[in-house]
């Protein structure tokens, strides 16, 4: 039952939402994690999309305790997955999470703790990324301090970027009437989290609810999974840019975003040809910085290995700055938009 005009449901039907292609290594660890639950979810949706190895029969091991909704053809994309999924969705609110994902014991319950705050129509979670290698620490330090900074800083002006795919819940209500799946863009979260603004429909930041999701573990697929999300970022801002004419906070977060990031992203090539005591003073005070904010970040991920994560991030400064100037060419200037979806090696999870 809901209360007008405060969206509070008394009692509140929670399922969870889980796309799968591929993901013999993982699902079993995600879909116990969300059986395992301290406040069990009323219902796991499992869309199987197209699987060929061996999800479908790991899947049709828990029997009836998950629904899984067989796509005989791979879709080719999460969010084609999600909409058949959603269809079969029965709760107020759903989770939507990734199938190399596990959800923290107490996800749930938290989540059905948000939803009982007025006017809350999404929550954003809080991601972790696996331990692996050098690339999965140095996503883990970004994660720590995106998450435990930028973010905060975004809930307090009222504007949280992106609700985590691996970790977003929806008001099922609001999502069917507000939002709709347009396939458009290759990064499905980035789209909803724009729309809901549009609708100014509040999002809640809740750093408990944790989920550890699989970052990639080679150069390569770190380079496609980055050309995925910068791709996705120029494409949404090409079809929301119009959010940011209707609120002033939007166009202060989105200049600190792009802007930002193209003038950065401009002068660490550009440095170097200048002045090699320019490059040599960026270098010292690029090391000091990140030093601190790796210690920040391991202090707050309980993680010691992050403190060695200012020597090798740099490799990866570069090439993040080199691929997201290359998807704003590609995708605002050349018009090439692409929509092909990247699936990284994954490894196993117990």
């Amino acid at each position: 039952m809901a209360i007008s005009g405060f969206f509070v449901i008394i009692s509140m039907k929670i399922s969870i939402l889980i796309p799968c292609h591929n993901e013999e290594r993982s699902i079993a660890a995600c879909v116990n994690s969300c059986l395992n639950q301290t406040r069990p979810p009323d219902e796991i949706i499992v869309v199987d999309d197209g699987s060929t190895d061996n999800s479908p029969a790991i899947l049709a091991s828990y029997g009836d305790r998950i629904r899984v909704i067989r796509v005989d053809k791979a879709t080719g994309n999460k969010s084609h997955a999600q909409e058949v999924g959603l269809k079969h969705v029965n709760g107020d609110v759903f989770i939507a999470t990734d199938g190399d994902t596990v959800l923290s014991r107490n996800f749930v319950k938290y989540i059905e703790e948000d939803f009982r705050k007025p006017g809350v129509a999404a929550v954003a979670g809080y991601v972790r990324s696996r331990r692996h290698n050098w690339l999965t620490a140095c996503r883990a330090f970004e994660y720590a301090v995106g998450q435990n900074l930028h973010k905060l800083a975004q809930n307090y002006l009222n504007f949280i970027f992106v609700i985590p795919g691996a970790a977003g819940a929806f008001r099922t209500k609001h999502f069917l009437r507000h939002i709709r799946f347009e396939h458009d863009t290759l990064t499905e979260d980035l789209d909803f989290t724009y729309r809901l603004h549009k609708k100014e429909l509040r999002i809640f930041y809740d750093r408990r609810a944790v989920v550890f999701t699989q970052d990639p573990i080679t150069l390569s697929a770190y380079i496609n999974q980055v050309r995925r999300w910068f791709g996705g970022g120029w494409q949404c801002l090409l079809k929301h840019h119009d959010l940011a004419v209707q609120k002033p906070s939007v166009a202060l977060e989105l200049s600190l975003i792009y802007m930002e990031g193209v003038i950065f992203s401009i002068l660490i090539f550009v440095i170097p040809f200048i002045s090699l005591r320019f490059i040599l003073l960026f270098l010292v005070s690029y090391l000091f910085t990140t030093l601190l904010f790796a210690i920040f970040a391991a202090k707050k991920e309980g993680r010691g290995d992050l403190l060695v994560v200012p020597f090798s991030y740099l490799l990866l400064v570069y090439i993040n700055a080199y691929i997201f100037l290359e998807q704003m060419v590609h995708e605002v200037f050349l018009k090439r938009k692409n929509l092909y979806w990247f699936k990284p090696e994954r490894v196993h999870v117990q």
